[in-house]
């Protein structure tokens, strides 16, 4: 526990633990709406951020952040009125914000590659006491959001048509989940990376339904691997001198194989009870995704 002895490590175990709640928590949401991968892209358009933060000498975490939501409602907006061009442009969208991170990094006084790999694959030493207030700040708005607002976005996620004659403001929803999956690429930055930080996001929400029905439990489990995997990877890092981002991918991995691995067993053994027509108790059934045909009742959980 000598790690706990040095500052910069007590400001990057509070973000690890940041990270660990708010990338799940918004990963399940995108995990259901089939945008998996919309963290990778918003992870390129908040270079242009980090680089403008740097040329203009202000906070990089903070302008990544406006630059991130501006880039959120582009998108979304493309995804409403794009049509069959919507993903050139996304994809023009996402290299440009990497080009433009670059160009302008490399243009602020004292840029330097090093400075550019801190934030694309995460620093334990460079999360000073100004990120972790930043840090700390929009995380509350993150988590404010997915759990204030669950039963909502759980609804749009699933069935936009269904939530729509609910009476739902389904495009203010949509546009909220964006917006809050851009501010928590900016959140998990400075520990994970920019460019890994779309596999937080994913993997824990992947493990989870490996052993849940339930999207409460899903939501559950998958903030408590996110927060084990930020955990371990950071203290992992602090002794082997390893980067940190790709430490806690590494790490949401394997913990989803060894949990794919424990779901194997109760899946074939479902199959076998339901060969010879037994009924096996509630929690040794097959672990499933919640589908739309289920959204009343997870709905009434969450």
């Amino acid at each position: 526990m000598d790690f706990l002895d040095y500052a910069f490590m007590q400001r990057a175990l509070l973000a690890a633990v940041l990270v660990g709640v708010t990338a799940p928590a918004v990963g399940i949401y995108l995990v259901q709406r089939r945008q998996a991968l919309m963290g990778d892209g918003m992870g390129h358009v908040a270079m242009t951020g980090v680089g403008l933060g740097f040329l203009l000498s202000t906070s990089p975490v903070w302008m990544a952040t406006l630059v991130c939501v501006v880039g959120s409602v582009v998108m979304e907006l493309i995804r409403w009125y794009g049509k069959t061009r919507g993903d050139i442009a996304l994809a023009m969208l996402f290299y440009g914000g990497m080009a433009g991170g670059v160009m302008f990094i490399n243009l602020a006084p004292g840029g330097s590659n090093a400075n550019l790999n801190s934030y694309l694959f995460g620093s334990l030493s460079t999360v000073s006491p100004q990120d972790v207030t930043a840090i700390c700040v929009l995380a509350a708005f993150v988590i404010l959001v997915t759990v204030g607002l669950r039963r909502q976005l759980f609804a749009v996620s699933q069935d936009e048509e269904f939530a729509r004659v609910t009476g739902l403001p389904v495009r203010a929803l949509n546009l909220l989940v964006a917006v809050t999956a851009a501010i928590t690429v900016t959140v998990a930055m400075r520990v994970v990376g920019l460019l890994l930080v779309s596999a937080l996001m994913v993997v824990p929400v992947a493990a989870a339904q490996q052993l849940t029905r339930s999207f409460r439990a899903t939501f559950v489990i998958a903030v408590a691997i996110g927060v084990s995997a930020t955990l371990g990877g950071t203290i992992t890092s602090y002794y082997q001198d390893v980067p940190p981002g790709a430490t806690i991918v590494l790490l949401t991995i394997a913990l989803f194989i060894a949990l794919t691995a424990l779901a194997t067993p109760l899946a074939r053994r479902r199959v076998r009870a339901a060969a010879t027509g037994c009924t096996l108790p509630r929690q040794a059934t097959t672990p499933e995704r919640p589908t739309a045909d289920r959204v009343a009742e997870p709905a009434a959980e969450v």
